[in-house]
C-alpha cells in the first residue's frame, strides 16, 4: 500500500471512531462514514467493505495503542499507573466508543461469530494486572488468597466503570471510590 494510500485508510478510520463514538455500532452505515469523510462510496470501498470491518480494524488500532509495559518501580507503582491510565480513558472523550464495542460485541455475540480481537485484549489486560499482584504478593506489598481472581476482579471492575461511563455517567470521584474499595482488600496490612 503505497503511502497516500495508507494516510487516507487512516483518515478514514480516524473519522469512522469518531462517527462510531458518537452514533454507536449499530446505527452507523456505510453512508454515515462516507458523509464524515467526504469522499466518495467507492472511494470508502476500495479500502473497506462493511462497517464491520472498520470497526474491527478500529478495535485493533486501539488494541495495539494499549501499552502493558508497566516495567519498572514497585508493584503498587504500577499498578496506580496502571489504574491512572485507565482511569484517564474511562473519563475520555471517546466514551461512545465503548458502548460502540458493547454494541458490537453483542452483534457479533448473536451470529455466533468470533470476538477474538476483543477477548485476547481483555485476556491480555488480566495477564498484566495479574503478573503486578503476583509480584506484589511475592514482596509483601500486596495480599491476595488468589491472585488471579484479584486481577480478574480489578479488570472486570474497569470494565464495568468503562460501561457506565458511556451510558449513565460516571465522575472521577466515583472512579477514584470503586478503585479505593478494590484495592482495600490487596494492600497488604503491615
Amino acid at each position: 500500500m503505497s503511502d497516500k494510500a495508507a494516510k487516507k485508510r487512516q483518515f478514514i478510520l480516524d473519522t469512522a471512531k469518531t462517527v462510531f463514538a458518537e452514533k454507536g455500532f449499530k446505527s452507523v452505515t456505510m453512508k454515515d462514514i462516507v458523509e464524515a469523510c467526504e469522499i466518495s462510496r467507492g472511494g470508502l470501498y476500495i479500502y473497506f467493505d462493511s462497517t464491520e470491518a472498520i470497526f474491527s480494524e478500529i478495535l485493533r488500532d486501539e488494541a495495539a495503542k494499549q501499552s502493558w509495559n508497566l516495567a519498572g518501580g514497585s508493584a503498587g507503582d504500577r499498578l496506580a499507573f496502571f489504574l491512572n491510565e485507565q482511569k484517564k480513558s474511562i473519563l475520555s472523550s471517546d466514551k461512545g466508543l465503548s458502548v460502540a464495542l458493547y454494541e458490537y460485541m453483542f452483534y457479533k455475540h448473536e451470529g455466533n461469530l468470533s470476538c477474538d480481537d476483543i477477548n485476547d485484549a481483555f485476556k491480555a489486560g488480566v495477564a498484566a494486572v495479574e503478573a503486578i499482584v503476583k509480584e506484589g504478593v511475592d514482596s509483601g506489598e500486596f495480599y491476595a488468597d488468589d491472585i488471579h481472581s484479584a486481577a480478574l476482579n480489578i479488570v472486570y471492575l474497569l470494565e464495568g466503570l468503562r460501561l457506565a461511563a458511556g451510558t449513565v455517567g460516571v465522575s472521577e470521584r466515583d472512579i477514584d471510590g470503586q478503585l479505593v474499595y478494590i484495592l482495600g482488600g490487596l494492600i497488604a496490612e503491615e
